[in-house]
């Protein structure tokens, strides 16, 4: 059976270890604790909040500032006085703010159509201290998007739920996992630790469990990857059910470390499975898709979640 090892917290240390009764890790591999303490502006890291936002929430808020900014230098435009910006009277626009926000735009933009000008000093110093905002915020959003882009990440779509499966005579801890985008990565490797509450003279601890794994690294990763701990003897599960493991608050912990091809660098991702995420008794459904009729080799990854059931061995048959 395995033994605690007390240096083996994966960076979590003894207090989270001990004290937190929330899942560790997120199934979108961000962790569970807060950091306190810090002024506000020594604890914002704008630039890499920046870089991890969703492309909706990246252009959302983008465009939101955008609105924003060329509102404010309007109302400026109106404070310089009713006569800081003149136009042709040919084609004037309903509405001092609007003349004033839609030459806020041109100007912020250097599109510059001209049927708007600023008059007089104040209204022209405003003019060109917008124009160099305007292209200081081209060059840094140019730059965020580009980094956006370029910044090498590992997209593996992780099985809704683990399993317990029939393996070999005996059982199998397994989930699986595939690339979700066409970019190739090569020398693929797994690890997956146990986290669960133990006691020790009385006293509740949160002990971690290497577990090992049927192979711990594919050399390449075209297709889809089932992860296998075998549960025999020396295993930590050998005797877990998912009542123990419920009480015991347990997590499967899982990192992915791989070389991706295409940016030729290393991309990593991590997620977790509580007990209730789950499925004992169950085998995962068949991915290939067997009649393709270009004669490729292909899978369908819409059933990556698929399972089927399928009975389960006493603990008690697993050879020693």
């Amino acid at each position: 059976m395995a033994t605690r090892d007390d240096n083996r917290d994966l960076g979590f240390g003894s207090v989270v270890s001990e004290e937190s009764r929330r899942r560790l890790l997120n199934r979108d591999g961000t962790f569970n604790v807060t950091r306190d303490g810090l002024p506000f502006w020594s604890s914002l890291s704008l630039y890499h909040w920046l870089l991890g936002l969703s492309w909706p929430g990246f252009l959302g808020l983008a465009g939101a500032a955008y609105l924003t900014i060329n509102a404010l230098f309007a109302v400026l435009y109106l404070l310089c006085g009713p006569m800081a910006l003149r136009g042709p009277a040919a084609a004037p626009i309903e509405g001092a703010f609007f003349q004033a926000f839609f030459f806020s735009i041109e100007t912020f933009a250097t599109i510059g159509y001209g049927n708007i000008y600023p008059v007089g000093l104040l209204a022209n110093l405003l003019m060109t201290v917008e124009s160099f905002c305007g292209l200081a915020s081209v060059a840094l959003t140019t730059g965020i998007i580009f980094a956006r882009f370029s910044r090498p990440t590992a997209k593996i779509i992780f099985s809704r739920t683990a399993i317990v499966a029939p393996y070999r005579g005996s059982r199998a801890f397994e989930f699986r996992i595939v690339n979700q985008r066409t970019s190739q990565i090569i020398e693929l490797e797994c690890k997956v630790f146990l986290s669960r509450i133990e006691r020790r003279d009385g006293t509740p601890f949160r002990n971690y469990y290497a577990l090992p794994l049927e192979r711990t690294r594919v050399s390449f990763f075209p297709l889809a990857w089932t992860i296998v701990h075998p549960i025999d003897r020396t295993s930590p599960l050998f005797a877990a059910t998912r009542e123990s493991l419920l009480r015991e608050d347990a997590e499967f912990l899982v990192m992915l470390t791989g070389f991706d091809d295409t940016f030729s660098t290393n991309v990593h991702t991590r997620s977790s499975y509580k007990v209730d995420e789950i499925e004992w008794g169950a085998k995962f459904a068949d991915l290939f898709n067997h009649d393709d009729p270009r004669g490729l080799l292909s899978i369908d990854i819409g059933r990556l979640h698929r399972t089927d059931p399928a009975p389960l061995p006493e603990p008690e048959a697993v050879p020693s």
